[in-house]
Parts: C-alpha cells; structure tokens; sequence
C-alpha cells in the first residue's frame, strides 16, 4: 500500500468516526433527504442558502464509512461556496469516483475529497460516496422528491 493510499483510508477512517457538520440546521432554508438501498446508507442534508451562496451547510444521516465521511468531507467543501462553484465541485468528485480508471483525482481541485479516488475500484461503493452529492444536488434545486442512488 502506498503512503498516498494509507493516508487516504485514515481521512475517511477520521471523517466517519468524527464527522463535521453533523448535525441538524435549525434555520435551513433548503433540506433534502437521500436514500442508497443496496448500502442502506441515509441522509438528511441541511443548507441555508443565501444569494445563492452556500452559508451554512450540516447533515445527519446513517451508513456506511464511505457514505459518512463523503458526507462530513463535502459539507466542509462546499460551505462559502456559491451554488455554481459547488455543481462545478460535484462534477469533479463524480468524474472522480464514477470515472474509468484514467479519471482525474486533482487535490489541486479536490483538496481532501481525493481520498476517494479509490471508490471507483469498488463499483458498488460508488453510489455510497455519491449520494451526499446527488443530496445536495437536490436541496440546491429544491427538489421536493428524496434522492435515490438506484
């Protein structure tokens, strides 16, 4: 195992047993919820959204590790972020994870979030890492309909 890889796997270890922004957002002005049913991964994210800029941002939810500690990384990603720059971050880490094995793991453009480059050896784990990221999606929109990975 690489050093690369090693310290990848603890920042995800690190973001499930620790989580930011767990929590739930008591002024949320959009809230949406996302289901993955092979993992049975749930989450219910929160995000005051202000000139479409993302001004707080917490969730809470039940999983596995990948799904947790996307969850925890990508609310810490995307806070201050405009709706824009967080759809623009969301295509990244979906290219990322769901791409071939020639898909780009920028930490450049990721930051910590590259840590799950190797989800996408794992097809199965992929919808784990993606769904706090079709959540926000969701809530961004303010789609009413809870998100499912399948």
């Amino acid at each position: 195992m690489t050093d690369l890889t090693e310290l990848y796997q603890q920042t995800i270890i690190e973001h499930n047993r620790s989580p930011r922004n767990f929590k739930k957002l008591e002024h949320a002005n959009r809230t949406a919820e996302g289901y993955n049913a092979i993992c049975g991964d749930k989450i219910t994210l929160y995000l005051r959204l202000e000139d479409d800029v993302i001004r707080e941002i917490a969730f809470q939810g039940s999983g596995c590790a990948i799904s947790q500690a996307s969850a925890s990384l990508m609310t810490s990603a995307v806070a201050g972020k405009t709706k824009v720059e967080a759809q623009a971050l969301f295509r990244a880490f979906h290219d990322m994870v769901a791409g071939g094995a020639d898909a780009a793991a920028d930490p450049g453009t990721l930051g910590k979030l590259a840590a799950f480059a190797g989800v996408r050896q794992f097809p199965a784990r992929v919808k784990c890492a993606n769904l706090s990221w079709h959540t926000l999606r969701a809530a961004l929109a303010a789609a009413a309909e809870p998100v499912s990975t399948e």
